[in-house]
């Protein structure tokens, strides 16, 4: 998938985002987890915001994207922000050769771009490569409630004055999958017009006893399995649930 225009317009949209939470949520787990070491890496960065917000934490951060464009705003991102993070294209699928890290992240349910099963197992693989003994890797994905109730045949409109959105969701072709439908209207300052663009994004999600399969095969120790940035039980009808593992 490529993001193409999105990948400008995800942070006016994005921009209500729980980042702070996230940024709280794995400094919690690292003091809980007493971590050693401060290297982070960053998988599916997207535009950067979370990985800037990182970094100024004082993690010391490395951010991985598939997207050209996405890294692009990255890269301008943390230059503005005088962040020193270095970035770097892969598929997080195929994870080579970028040295070991004390924490691995995958949030902002990124992980559920993945489509099949074979990619996100081979994700957990080359995270555990990349992971330091004892290091901590801490993932969120969407809940299979989340993806039925409100992805699956739900539409959502934005109507801002610069730009504004429809986005339809539709049953995908696998179980606990949707496909997003997305059309963009941005003004053009100039002339006055909005420009349309179109988008098509898909997204699967597993149950969390699945996920925890994959990581014990992967050969992670779970240490936590929660959900919507709660350390306690999961409660009915959870959004986003989260995993925090480690490498022995």
């Amino acid at each position: 998938m490529s993001y193409q225009q999105f990948a400008y317009l995800y942070d006016e949209l994005m921009k209500d985002a729980p980042y702070d939470e996230w940024v709280k949520f794995l400094a919690k787990q690292t003091e809980k987890h007493q971590l050693q070491g401060n290297r982070l890496l960053d998988l599916a960065c997207g535009t950067g915001e979370l990985s800037v917000r990182l970094a100024q934490a004082g993690y010391d951060v490395v951010g991985v994207d598939l997207s050209e464009d996405m890294l692009a705003v990255a890269q301008g991102k943390a230059a503005s922000q005088q962040a020193s993070i270095q970035f770097f294209q892969q598929n997080m699928a195929e994870l080579d050769g970028l040295g070991k890290y004390d924490l691995i992240c995958i949030l902002c349910d990124s992980l559920n771009y993945l489509e099949t099963e074979e990619e996100v197992a081979a994700t957990f693989h080359a995270v555990y490569n990349h992971l330091s003994n004892g290091g901590l890797f801490v993932f969120d994905v969407h809940s299979l409630y989340k993806m039925a109730y409100l992805f699956i045949d739900q539409t959502y409109v934005l109507n801002d004055e610069e730009i504004s959105y429809i986005w339809q969701s539709f049953a995908g072709e696998h179980e606990h999958s949707a496909e997003h439908e997305l059309s963009f209207f941005v003004l053009d300052e100039e002339s006055g017009r909005y420009d349309r663009y179109d988008e098509l994004h898909y997204q699967r999600t597993f149950s969390p006893e699945v996920y925890q399969t994959w990581l014990n095969e992967c050969g992670f120790t779970i240490l936590q399995v929660s959900a919507d940035f709660h350390d306690g039980p999961i409660e009915e009808n959870p959004e986003r649930i989260f995993f925090v593992c480690t490498k022995n």
